[in-house]
């Protein structure tokens, strides 16, 4: 019933908000009064009054109602157009118009049928207490200014509660679904803001693939390279001091040997660091196992045999992973925790939960982000739950084919 009475004060509101609504729009032609009193008043006072009926109808029906709304544009007159030529805007004001009739209505007839049947049922009370007042009184068509017709009245209250119980409901879902039909991004919405995100996710990969390009071009320049330089110069002067110097020459061989190996080192960490080979050796449930094994923190792998995914794919797991300990290990102090891949329908799920002191924020950037960048790029997302006091939970989930 409370959906129902906030609805009507709601719906009152609605009225406020669609005369203003129209009448900046109405006075278009005169500019400056239709352009601040669409940008100032009338859509903060519609964008709020839908608002407020997005989080109710989410409330009731336990599904969230995202805003629809364009991303506003800079400047008085491309906000103004923008305004204008968003379907959401035009479809407020839609639900405005139904709104103000439906929730002022329901607000009456929902409660208004409990009052009914409160009265009803207290009916004899009231003929006790003002029997002049009840003189040629009804109640459904009883009189009741006696108090045989008094008494009739409780029965008929008693089924006015009845019929209000079983209402209330239906009532309140309608307006809800009603309001949510309305209120929700279209599929074209949807669609839109679906190939603005996988744009903004492609951009991002581009970014990370230029930035780790530019980290393997530095780690050969200043690792493998400089080892090579060093060992070509050993070797030259181990050419030179073969004859004369035996002893010497011994000694720069063992120095290049050492340059040689030192080269190889590096350049298998950074094939690692592009695509680890126990990836291609051990799958990809293998692979989290020995990063399960390897952790600081005691781990709990409970990994579902999966089919060979895409070599993308399985990167962009394993290395989320691989991100995700090193913070258990590096930032949460925790002393346990739980990596799990699972399927779930049409998704590859992989969750890793610890005790730790929770804290994780992905707006920081820094691994998180990146997490979240590299998961975009196949179509997935990551979420992340991390109160303060902890537990930490991040998922990560990725479309794959049944």
């Amino acid at each position: 019933m409370s959906y129902l009475l906030l609805g009507g004060l709601t719906g009152l509101g609605a009225w406020l908000g669609l005369v203003v609504y129209l009448f900046s729009l109405v006075s278009a032609p005169m500019v400056v009064i239709a352009v601040p009193m669409l940008l100032f008043v009338a859509v903060p006072l519609v964008r709020g009054l839908a608002n407020l009926e997005r989080v109710r109808v989410a409330a009731l029906l336990g599904v969230p109602v995202p805003r629809p709304y364009r991303p506003g544009r800079r400047g008085i007159v491309a906000r103004y157009g923008g305004v204008l030529a968003d379907p959401a805007s035009w479809r407020d004001l839609v639900w405005l118009a139904v709104h103000t009739l439906y929730g002022p209505a329901v607000a009456l007839l929902g409660p208004g049928l409990w009052l009914a049947a409160g009265f009803g049922v207290t009916m004899p009370l009231w003929w006790a207490v003002m029997p002049d007042h009840m003189a040629g009184s009804q109640y459904d068509g009883i009189p009741v200014d006696h108090l045989s017709g008094a008494l009739l009245a409780i029965p008929v209250g008693v089924v006015t509660g009845i019929i209000a119980w079983f209402l209330n409901k239906p009532l309140a879902l309608g307006e809800a679904y009603l309001a949510r039909w309305l209120l929700r991004p279209t599929v074209n919405t949807r669609l839109a803001q679906r190939v603005e995100d996988l744009a903004s996710s492609r951009a991002e990969t581009v970014d990370a693939r230029a930035a780790e390009l530019r980290r393997i071009e530095r780690d050969l320049h200043d690792g493998a390279q400089a080892r090579l330089v060093s060992l070509s110069m050993s070797l030259g002067l181990a050419e030179e001091a073969m004859r004369s110097d035996p002893d010497a020459a011994a000694r720069l061989l063992a120095e290049a040997r050492g340059s040689a190996g030192d080269a190889l080192t590096e350049l298998r960490d950074l094939v690692r660091g592009i695509h680890p080979p126990v990836l291609a050796d051990r799958g990809l449930v293998g692979a989290l196992k020995a990063l399960a094994m390897q952790s600081t923190v005691d781990v709990e792998a409970h990994l579902e045999p999966v089919e060979r995914l895409p070599a993308p794919v399985e990167s962009a797991l394993y290395f989320s992973a691989a991100e995700a300990l090193a913070n258990v290990a590096k930032h949460s102090h925790a002393r346990h925790a739980a990596m799990t891949l699972r399927r779930d329908g049409g998704l590859l799920c992989l969750e890793i939960r610890d005790d730790g002191r929770g804290g994780a924020d992905i707006d920081r950037g820094g691994g998180l982000a990146g997490i979240a960048s590299r998961i975009g790029a196949f179509d997935g997302r990551m979420t992340l739950s991390s109160p303060a006091g902890g537990p930490t939970v991040l998922r990560v989930e990725v479309p794959c084919e049944s």
